[in-house]
């Protein structure tokens, strides 16, 4: 089976959501319906000192996020009917529509957040990698969009070479699902456990 994965370089993210809006725009997604998103992760305080100088050691970086299209996807574990599944061609995960019923448990059990339930279609929805232009030797939507050329998309291998498994904060530990998403991490990037982090949107 073959694997296909994502890979961002950080020090290259500006935050600027493009990708999101190029996804939004390709799926016709409803408002409230997102197959990626950036986080704002942000972190540190400003202080003033005796003399009144201020002090800071804040820090900001943006990690742009979609189903990582995960080894050992806990989201296909738990589906009661089968519908979310993952092609045994391209190793990306998809929702069937015509079996999913909407239950959500893909949605609660998934650490990314990536599959949602879309209460206006009665059924789960969730990034599927652009699975037909993937399928006819094309980049995914998100991947052409991006303005600096911070995501890349390929076989898992080829985007292993360009950095390292994603975890960093906000996400939760690579350990629980072996994500197919790899990163380049910036200078102020935190690990996974860090309690340095909030998200700030």
């Amino acid at each position: 089976m073959s694997q296909f994965a994502f890979h961002l370089d950080m020090s290259r993210c500006t935050g600027c959501k493009t990708c999101v809006v190029a996804c939004k725009d390709a799926y016709d997604l409803d408002v409230g319906v997102a197959f990626r998103r950036v986080y704002e992760a942000v972190g540190g305080t400003t202080t003033k000192d005796e003399m009144g100088c201020a002090h800071t050691d804040c820090f900001v970086y943006y990690l742009s996020l979609s189903c990582n299209h995960c080894a050992d996807p806990v989201c296909v574990e738990v589906c009661p009917t089968q519908a979310m599944h993952k092609d045994p061609d391209t190793g990306l995960v998809s929702v069937d529509v015509e079996k999913c019923i909407g239950c959500g448990y893909c949605h609660l059990s998934c650490p990314y957040s990536a599959p949602k339930v879309d209460a206006t279609k009665g059924h789960s929805v969730k990034c599927d990698g652009c699975a037909a232009r993937v399928l006819a030797g094309e980049a995914p939507i998100c991947v052409l969009a991006c303005p600096a050329r911070a995501l890349s998309f390929g076989e898992v291998e080829d985007m292993r070479k360009k950095g390292e498994v994603a975890d960093v904060a906000p996400l939760p530990s690579a350990a629980h699902t072996l994500p197919n998403f790899f990163i380049t991490p910036c200078q102020d990037a935190r690990p996974s456990d860090s309690d340095e982090v909030a998200v700030g949107n």
